[in-house]
This record gives C-alpha cells, sequence and structure tokens, in this order.
C-alpha cells in the first residue's frame, strides 16, 4: 500500500498530469504500487495478512448493517455470522479482532501494506487538502476531526469544521466498528472536490476516534472515500461520486481503474481508452449495494471447483476473500496444498513454492487469468518450501470479495447509470 512518502509524489501527481484521450469527460487520477503483504526478501508478513483479512470482514459488516438499516430489508448477502465476528471457523480470539452492529487530474499512490489505493481531495472552504482511500467496498466518506488526539490520528491532516465557511453540522453521529476498534465521530455537510470536480454539501464524517486499523502506520491515507451504492451508506447519504454525477460535475455516470505496478490509475467520468484493447465484458449489478455481480467460475489450472456464486468488486481489498468451504475447495485442486490456518493465520492457504498456478476468473462467460505472480504472496519462513496463496477463507461471507489480486490484471470500469461492472484486457 501507500507509504508517507508515497503522498507526497500522489501531489505532485495531480499538478502534473495532463490529459489524454478519454471515452467520455474525466478526470484521470495516477496510481504507484508497493507490496508490503511479504518483505523485500518475498517472506509474508502474519501481521499484514491478519489486518488484510480482518480490515475486510469488517468492512462488509458494516455494509450489510447499514443497508438493513437504510432499507428495512436484509441484504441478499448477509449471512448471521456477518453481524456477529469474524475469523476464520469462528476464531475470534485468534484473530483479536471482532466486529459489531471531465476535468483536471488526480494521482493515486499504493500504500506499502498493499491494502489501499489513496489519493487527494479537499474538504472545505477555503480548501484543506486530505489523501483518501478510493475504495469501491463501502460507500462513505471520512477523515480525522479535531477531536482525533489518540496516538492512531497522530500524523494524519484532520479536518476543522470550525475554520470552514461551508461547513454545517448534521446533528448525527456515526460508528464503524473495524476490528477491536471504531472509527467514529460526528457527519457534517461540506464542500468537496477532487481534481476540479466539487461536490456541495457533500456528507462527511468528521471522526473523534480511529482504530489502529487506521494508525498511519497502518493506514497512510487520511481518510477513506467510499464509491459504492447509496443503500450501504453508514450515513444513508448520496456518496461523493453519486453527488458529483447529480451535481452535474461528471457528464457521464462512469469511473475506470487501472491498477498495476506502474501506470495505474482511476478515471472519474470515464474510460481511458489508452489504457486497454477491445471491447468490455459487462456484467450487470444484481443488488445495488455493493458493485456486486455474478461470477460464472473460478478455475485453477485444468480444475473448476467454483461456479455462480456472486461477488463483490473491490478496490479496498487486496486480495481475494471468499467463502470458507468454497476455498476449501478451490486448494483441493492444488497438490501440495495445505490448510494454515495455524501456521500463518486462519483462512489463508499454502501451496508449493516451486510449482507456478494458474488462476482465472469467469464473467459473462469471458475467462480473465491472473498473473501467477500476484497470487504468490511469498515464502512462509526463509527456510520453508511453501508460499502462500492469495484466495483466502472467510466463515463471515457467504460470497467472493475479488480484490486487487484480480483487478491488477484489467482495466475495470464502474457504470452508475446502467449498473454494471466491466473487465478489459490491459494493453
Amino acid at each position: 500500500m501507500l507509504t508517507i512518502a508515497f503522498v507526497t509524489s500522489a501531489l505532485a501527481l495531480i499538478s502534473a498530469a495532463s490529459p489524454s484521450p478519454l471515452q467520455g469527460r474525466g478526470v484521470r487520477i495516477a496510481l504507484q504500487k508497493r507490496d508490503g503483504l511479504s518483505s523485500v526478501a518475498e517472506i509474508i508478513d502474519i501481521s499484514t495478512l491478519l489486518a488484510a483479512l480482518d480490515r475486510t470482514n469488517s468492512k462488509f459488516a458494516n455494509g450489510l448493517a447499514a443497508y438493513e438499516a437504510n432499507t428495512g430489508e436484509a441484504h441478499p448477502l448477509t449471512i448471521p455470522s456477518n453481524l456477529d465476528g469474524f475469523g476464520d471457523n469462528g476464531d475470534d480470539s485468534t484473530l483479536k479482532r471482532r466486529a459489531a452492529t471531465a476535468k483536471g487530474t488526480e494521482p493515486l499512490t499504493d500504500d506499502n501494506s498493499g491494502e489501499l489505493w489513496q489519493g487527494a481531495l479537499t474538504v472545505g472552504t477555503p480548501a484543506k487538502t486530505f489523501t483518501v482511500q478510493f475504495d469501491t467496498g463501502s460507500s462513505d466518506l471520512f477523515v480525522p476531526g479535531p477531536s482525533c488526539t489518540s496516538s492512531n490520528c497522530q500524523g494524519h491532516a484532520k479536518y476543522s469544521p470550525s475554520s470552514s465557511s461551508t461547513s454545517a453540522d448534521a446533528g448525527k453521529t456515526f460508528n464503524l466498528q473495524y476490528g477491536s476498534g471504531s472509527v467514529q465521530g460526528d457527519q457534517y455537510n461540506d464542500t468537496v472536490s477532487i481534481s476540479g470536480l466539487t461536490a456541495t454539501k457533500q456528507r462527511l464524517g468528521a471522526a473523534s476516534a480511529y482504530s489502529s486499523s487506521f494508525a498511519p502506520k497502518n493506514f497512510p491515507a487520511d481518510g477513506l472515500m467510499g464509491m459504492a451504492y447509496q443503500s450501504i451508506s453508514e450515513y444513508n447519504s448520496p456518496p461523493v461520486f453519486q453527488s458529483l454525477v447529480a451535481q452535474k460535475q461528471i457528464s457521464t455516470p462512469v469511473f475506470s481503474f487501472k491498477l498495476s505496478s506502474s501506470g495505474a490509475e482511476l478515471l472519474l467520468g470515464g474510460a481511458d481508452s489508452n489504457l486497454y484493447t477491445g471491447g468490455f465484458t459487462y456484467v450487470p449489478v444484481t443488488t445495488q449495494g455493493y458493485w456486486q455481480v455474478k461470477l460464472d467460475a473460478v478455475s485453477v489450472n485444468s480444475s473448476t471447483p467454483v461456479k455462480n456464486v456472486q461477488s463483490v468488486i473491490d478496490t479496498g481489498t487486496t486480495l481475494i476473500v471468499a467463502n470458507a468451504s468454497q476455498v476449501k475447495q478451490f486448494y483441493a485442486t492444488i497438490p501440495g496444498s495445505k490448510d494454515a490456518s495455524s501456521t500463518v493465520a486462519p483462512g489463508y492457504y499454502t501451496f508449493p513454492c516451486s510449482s507456478t498456478q494458474h488462476v482465472s476468473l469467469t464473467f459473462s462467460g469471458k475467462n480473465f487469468t491472473i498473473n501467477p505472480s500476484l497470487f504468490n504472496l511469498g515464502r512462509v519462513s526463509s527456510n520453508s518450501s511453501d508460499c502462500v496463496g492469495a484466495v483466502v477463507g472467510s466463515s463471515s461471507l457467504s460470497f467472493w470479495v475479488v480484490g486487487d489480486t484480480f483487478l491488477q490484471n484489467v482495466y475495470s470500469t464502474f457504470d452508475l447509470g446502467n449498473n454494471r461492472v466491466g473487465f478489459a484486457t490491459l494493453k
């Protein structure tokens, strides 16, 4: 994921980037990538693996709970354990985590833990700059507020509502559970701008407390900007991208990602035809909450152990996280694979480092292959012949969370106007 040093380069890219041919008017956001799930010696970092799974489980519990609160109905993906606790096989004590209830350019960087893509936006009048994670797996914007004084907030830029002439107290609080702590605070309406695109009276959270998951060493960005649907918003208010569309800042209600080690970018308001070849393979959104689509099949080598499941396309998740029993079936087709719940972390599996795994996901009948180097997270230890796989099991999930392990292999587009997700081949 992103380091603090990369924040500086991200801001520089904002001013340095120039327009390129676009499909629709749009804002291009340059991304840079660093890996952090393994060390320079390609040995996995167990604490980071634990944090990666914890963040994913917590985030989806928050969203599923918000959907039910906002709509009065349980989300179709909800299973009882989603709202009770986390950890593969229900082993919450092992994880020590628990969750409750058409213009401009915007550079993004990837932090050193491999868990988020971040870039800059401004809040308030006069405008103050914050770095945020751009996350298609959630819907709310939050940054630290003035009363966030704990060590987890030190080093993060803070939003001061009293210093902004356009800030208005919404009279509501928010509380998002993340692992052993929470992100909580007060809601405000204020002006939010991203590379020349401005949303007025945008709902955001000013956090008074950050959990350890958001301490600078774990989360270099100041805050988070969700890019999913309003129905999973803790605030039950339009997310930033929807506000930009409604306020006619963006003419085409589409945003697109290229996530890669070089030349990566997010584009708001279209798709960059310079970055992909051929056409898009589109998949309709099945429930308007997450960017949820049908996943036809998951294949590994010559086997297809998983077919016809629901998935969520999530730029805020590093790995591919899925139903524990289906992940067990997946690894059962890989010779020499082992359940590494006791040796690495719950939900993780290993496979022989000497072997190469060819994994692909099928959407709308088209196979998209994952680069074997992205599937291999690194060795368990320096003298181990076992490597950790990037498909992880969670008993808290009934579906597949398709994160950056897959998204780095494709150009992805999120079409709010037609409620669909598209994938194309990278150039």
